[in-house]
């Protein structure tokens, strides 16, 4: 780094040295040590961009600086001359430096001839911590430029906002709050914040801060897998369950899960990572044989977009997009069936009836979590001339994560009963390594590109077969892992025997 060149700030730098300033120095003097921005991240950072287009609806006459980031001198100027017209009534992406720190600002409304109001736009549901500290570095950047304000909002999503049909009305869909005092009364260390951040930036090796908690919160920090390259496998950060037995552990120098000693409070579930063993409950074998047959294996995957595209739903409702189902018979027959909805239309009613027709009248339905019965219960209420049949099939439901979670253990697992992490460690051929979507983050982010940005038709096909294929691995992973868990139930009962 040359040292007669400053280093200049923006509030997205800012953020990041509040929550830690070895992520700053990182993402300042060694970029190229993060990791890169997984698809999922990068999707949730386009939908605030798109409520952020969308909110600026709300001020008609506003104008947008359209100099992008790489044009910080242009943008400068752009943004100085509509400040200095009376006739502009709001500034969208306007670009303020004071000091060495430079911010964009979501919305610059005009109040009257000298003052303006500042409001930040995010895709939250509400107003968090993180929000003020944003608008406060903002708020004290703007006021070193020359500009007074008369006040300071947040504007988020309101997720009450029920869509029906039309023009979305925009008054309904945001809600604007004032924080003007909570910025006020945060502002004083805005400018204390920015001495220490950049002292830390002039020094020659970055802060000695221990990677915990703080590395995922407010937001996942890229730098997480550089930090603890060097920490044993067994770290005892990866106990399940709350922080504060870290902490206590960290307290008495204790690394690694093995060295915490006998008299050492744990949970039931650390201990069984701790012991790192296999193990069972009595009623292991009992639980598991309750299924009825045809036993169906339901997986369900939806997408959860900011903006309400369908009349009858609301910022953030899950909206099922496809299900696949494996079917097993008494005779050991397997039947796969799936859906998947490849139009920009309202799936609910299909999905509703395909689901109905897929589990028939009888037999268990083999789940993994909550998911599925919340999802068939929203169906019943979008689609209520089918909602007595849909409660039906929730009452058949048979939830195979509520079995391990309560009744069997796996070393492999690691604290964690996520069927991501369940199914490689009972069923290696099956884990999701292999294929193109192996989340439902994921899923969702590869549904909203094929339906709703129209792709050319070989990439469409591509998206609708890597989607059938996350899903049906799903469902087909239920099924074996009911296989390996009965003929593991049998291999204990006669051990014991």
């Amino acid at each position: 780094m040359n040292p007669q060149s400053p280093i200049r700030l923006s509030k997205s730098k800012f953020l990041s040295g509040l929550q830690c300033l070895k992520r700053l120095y990182l993402e300042i003097h060694t970029p190229e040590l993060a990791s890169k921005v997984d698809p999922v991240r990068k999707a949730i950072m386009e939908m605030g961009t798109e409520v952020g287009v969308m909110a600026r609806k709300r001020f008609p006459q506003g104008v947008l600086v359209q100099e992008t980031y790489r044009q910080t001198s242009a943008a400068l100027r752009r943004t100085s001359e509509l400040v200095q017209d009376p006739s502009i009534h709001a500034i969208f992406e306007g670009a303020f430096e004071w000091q060495g720190t430079l911010v964009r600002v979501d919305v610059l409304e005009r109040v009257d001839a000298l003052s303006w109001k500042l409001i930040e736009v995010k895709s939250t549901a509400k107003v968090k911590a993180i929000h003020i500290h944003d608008l406060a570095v903002q708020a004290q950047v703007l006021l070193g430029a020359g500009i007074q304000l008369a006040g300071m909002s947040l504007m988020h999503l309101n997720t009450r906002y029920l869509y029906e049909g039309g023009p979305l009305d925009l008054e309904a869909l945001f809600v604007v709050a004032d924080v003007t005092e909570s910025v006020q009364e945060r502002a004083p260390q805005v400018a204390v914040q920015l001495i220490e951040m950049r002292r830390i930036l002039s020094e020659p090796v970055p802060p000695t801060i221990a990677p915990d908690s703080h590395c995922h919160s407010p937001y996942e920090c890229q730098f997480w897998e550089n930090c603890t390259k060097e920490k044993p496998p067994r770290w005892v950060y990866v106990l399940p369950g709350k922080r504060q037995t870290f902490y206590d552990l960290q307290d008495k120098g204790i690394e690694t899960i093995d060295e915490i000693p006998e008299d050492f409070h744990l949970t039931i579930l650390q201990q069984r990572m701790k012991d790192n063993v296999e193990w069972m409950s009595d009623e292991f074998s009992t639980i598991l044989r309750t299924v009825e047959y045809p036993i169906h294996h339901l997986d369900f995957e939806m997408f959860m977009p900011a903006i309400p595209p369908y009349p009858g739903t609301r910022p953030y409702r899950p909206i099922p997009i496809q299900w696949s189902n494996h079917i097993e018979y008494e005779d050991g027959t397997i039947q796969h069936e799936s859906y998947l909805c490849t139009d920009p239309k309202d799936p609910r009613e299909e999905i509703a009836h395909s689901v109905l027709a897929t589990v028939r009248q009888s037999g268990t339905i083999c789940v993994y979590s909550e998911n599925e019965r919340h999802i068939l219960l929203s169906l019943g209420d979008s689609v209520p001339s089918l909602k007595s049949s849909l409660v039906a099939v929730v009452e058949r439901l048979w939830d195979l994560f509520w079995v391990l979670q309560n009744h069997y253990y796996h070393p492999g697992f690691a604290g964690s009963f996520s069927i991501k992490t369940v199914l490689p460690a009972l069923v290696p051929s099956l884990s999701y390594d292999n294929l193109d979507v192996q989340n439902g983050a994921m899923a969702s982010v590869i549904y909203r590109k094929m339906v709703f940005e129209e792709p050319d038709l070989i990439e469409r096909s591509r998206m609708a077969t890597a989607m059938l294929e996350y899903c049906a691995r799903d469902t087909q992973g239920m099924l074996k892992l009911r296989h390996v868990l009965l003929e593991k139930s049998k291999q204990a009962a006669t051990n014991t025997n």
